[in-house]
């Protein structure tokens, strides 16, 4: 027992140094491809979000088979996501440099707050993360809501809430890595955490460029 038990929080090790490595090398895959997209057209960039999209449900069943072939996918992923945002990234670039490192402080901060506390707790985040997964929908519909209706500091209500959701599926995320002894479940764990993280940053653009 005692064996099973090191043999445990060995994999456990290794799981999540793959898994911070592959968060990493999706981040960079990221800068590449908003750098390789920072001159195309929004519609090229939608086009960009859509494909990058089906490679995320394509990981779902890639990971089943072949740890190798979600990996890729993820790469694909990371450069598509990149080109996807690079027109937004560009715009606040040109308006306001500073709010990008802002932002990219703000979220590694976030992210090791949140992603050590759910590492480190006991208690099953199971039901939180339902609880997180139903309040980002019901966060969804009042984004479209905003497009069509003024409510005054809308913009910035729903990035609040938004962190406080996603503060919600960080803490479940690395209590999954924590949890987790499958290293097949790599890729998917970490392109969740990249997307937790990623959101997060986006949430914290608007906030810090809300008076641009």
């Amino acid at each position: 027992m005692a064996y099973q038990g090191y043999a445990t929080q060995d994999r456990t090790r290794t799981l999540f140094g793959q898994v911070m490595l592959l968060v990493a090398m999706t981040a960079g895959f990221f800068a590449l491809g908003a750098y390789l997209g920072r001159n195309l057209s929004h519609t090229a960039a939608f086009v960009a979000y859509i494909v990058a999209f089906v490679c995320l449900l394509f990981m779902n069943v890639a990971a089943r088979r072949s740890a190798a072939a979600s990996t890729a996918l993820l790469i694909v992923f990371g450069v598509l996501i990149g080109v996807a945002l690079a027109p937004t990234l560009v715009y606040y670039a040109t308006m306001n440099p500073q709010v990008l490192w802002q932002a990219g402080g703000a979220t590694a901060l976030f992210m090791a707050g949140f992603g050590a506390a759910g590492y480190a707790t006991r208690r099953d985040l199971a039901p939180l993360a339902r609880i997180s997964f139903f309040a980002l929908i019901a966060l969804i519909i009042f984004g479209i809501v905003l497009i069509f209706v003024h409510i005054p500091h809308g913009e910035l209500i729903y990035s609040i809430l938004g962190l406080v959701i996603f503060a919600g599926l960080v803490m479940f995320d690395f209590q999954r890595l924590r949890r987790s002894t499958d290293m097949n479940s790599a890729p998917l764990i970490a392109a969740s955490i990249f997307v937790d993280a990623l959101n997060v940053f986006l949430f914290f653009l608007r906030i810090f460029g809300r008076n641009n």
